[in-house]
């Protein structure tokens, strides 16, 4: 009895150190086909047979030892290029097409990325892209700030385009104490307007501050500042002011900006 036990229990450590071994191998076999790539100082993590896709290709011939290519002091491959843009090289080895998120503008850029990979197929389809942009009539945005110089009517701010909208309110939040509560909804009007009739409550020490930088906004005037600076940065283009007698388009009565 004792050695058909003895038996068994040998039966099983000889199993598991051949599972052991199987795994380390499989281990093993996964490290090999990895590979890390450091793109303008951003690390990506993709398969060997992801970068190898198609033949006679920039990141082909460093996988394959066809081209020389430095390495950064972790010892991952370095490739001075730009690291956001890579995102979507590598999404289109990984998907065989060219997938952007909405509103992308950077079609130049990427070309000259697809360029420098020498990925053919996409700057084929970054071109193609291009061009049926071009010939798509794109829609006028408008944004309109107004300001009444009154505590009781306030600031107003409207725009054709909600998501504007959206990042007006992400960039101000309003505190209460120790407590963030986010974009007050009594200032919404519509997904399209923001009406700032009184921006200080005076109870509980409530303050409205503009996110990230943890600045108070005092006056009706920074608001528009903020706002007019968003639009800006956004790429409208500013179209009529009216009453900008006092030097600075922030005491206008109303501005109008296009896109």
């Amino acid at each position: 009895m004792e050695r058909k036990i003895n038996r068994r229990e040998k039966e099983k450590e000889s199993e598991g150190k051949h599972n052991s071994l199987e795994d380390a191998d499989q281990g093993q076999n996964c490290k090999s086909t990895l590979m890390t790539l450091n793109v303008g100082g951003y690390l990506y993590i993709t398969q060997k047979q992801t970068l190898t896709k198609y033949p006679d290709t920039f990141l082909e011939g460093i996988v394959n030892g066809k081209i020389l290519c430095p390495f950064d002091a972790d010892g991952h491959y370095f490739i001075d290029r730009d690291g956001l843009l890579f995102r979507h090289v590598l999404n289109f080895l990984r998907n065989g097409e060219l997938l952007l998120p909405e509103g992308f503008r950077e079609n130049q850029l990427l070309a000259q990325e697809a360029e420098f990979f020498q990925l053919k197929g996409l700057a084929e389809e970054v071109k193609s892209r291009w061009e049926k942009e071009q010939l798509t009539p794109r829609e006028t945005t408008f944004l309109e700030i107004t300001d009444n110089h009154d505590r009781s009517q306030g600031l107003r701010i409207f725009c054709n385009a909600p998501d504007f909208i959206s990042k007006i309110k992400s960039r101000i939040v309003l505190v209460s104490k120790s407590r963030l509560d986010g974009f007050p909804e009594e200032f919404s009007i519509s997904s399209n307007i923001i009406q700032f009739k009184y921006f200080i409550k005076s109870e509980n020490g409530t303050r409205l501050v503009l996110k990230e930088d943890n600045t108070f906004v005092c006056t009706l005037e920074t608001l528009k500042f903020e706002a007019i600076m968003m639009a800006l940065k956004c790429g409208f283009r500013l179209l009529t002011s009216l009453d900008c007698s006092k030097g600075s388009i922030v005491h206008s009565d109303a501005l109008h900006f296009i896109k």
